[in-house]
């Protein structure tokens, strides 16, 4: 399963004003671990900044001046993210500037929906946590991720971020091993041992009823919050 966790910065809030996509961040994430093959694109929008978007982000038309525009980084996104699964907050806002820009390049283009699937983080956490602040700062607080560094909204920054989020809300990523072992892919491998000739039978420990349901429960849980896509799930 492939996931592609994403964010934009932008030069305001609307694009049918004119508004226009100054970075792109994203990491990608496969069978829930994140594998370092990141993008990430600072973009010059061809306009000015809008002074409430610069107090947000900090990026500035200066910094932007010899970036690459959109038309020319378009086709490498579109490899970066098809075939994929886009894990963003507020979807329909960064689903929204992108189209946008396909469309200024190309009034036939694609939509981003024709490229990869789109699951909205922040309808997640309004179903999960009703009534609650759910956005990435009252979600990194609430799930004791560290945003410490976030003094600013930054694509990158906000794209990890949104992925220990995704990951805390839809039953976290878990270790096969005991203290001190790491995740499947994560650390050294562990070294063969032999064991003794002489060492008795292992013991044959089953589960109980209670420990069963318990389990079940569990998994449902896991399914609920993931949208059916639980791995350890036999029925499936």
């Amino acid at each position: 399963m492939r996931q592609i966790i994403l964010d934009t910065e932008t030069t305001g809030l609307k694009p049918e004003e004119g508004n226009r996509i100054i970075e792109i961040g994203a990491v990608e994430m496969i069978d829930r671990r994140l594998t370092g093959n990141n993008f990430h694109q600072y973009i010059n929008p061809e306009r000015k900044i809008e002074k409430g978007a610069l107090d947000v982000h900090g990026i500035t038309n200066e910094f932007l001046a010899d970036k690459p525009l959109f038309a020319d980084i378009m086709e490498k996104f579109i490899a970066y993210i098809t075939d994929s699964e886009l894990i963003i907050h507020n979807a329909p806002f960064d689903v929204g500037f992108l189209n946008h820009e396909f469309k200024l390049i190309d009034p036939k283009a694609k939509p981003v929906s024709k490229y990869a699937k789109v699951f909205d983080t922040l309808a997640l956490a309004r179903k999960k946590y009703p009534g609650k602040k759910n956005n990435l700062d009252a979600l990194c607080k609430r799930h004791g991720i560290d945003n410490s560094k976030r003094n600013l909204h930054g694509a990158l920054l906000d794209s990890h971020l949104l992925a220990d989020v995704y990951l805390a809300m839809t039953g976290g990523q878990m270790s096969m091993f005991g203290d001190g072992g790491t995740a499947a892919g994560q650390g050294p491998e562990l070294a063969a041992q032999q064991l003794s000739s002489d060492r008795p039978p292992l013991p044959i420990i089953r589960a109980t009823e209670p420990e069963e349901k318990e389990h079940l429960a569990s998994l449902a849980t896991i399914k609920k919050a993931s949208d059916d896509k639980c791995l350890w799930d036999d029925n499936d």
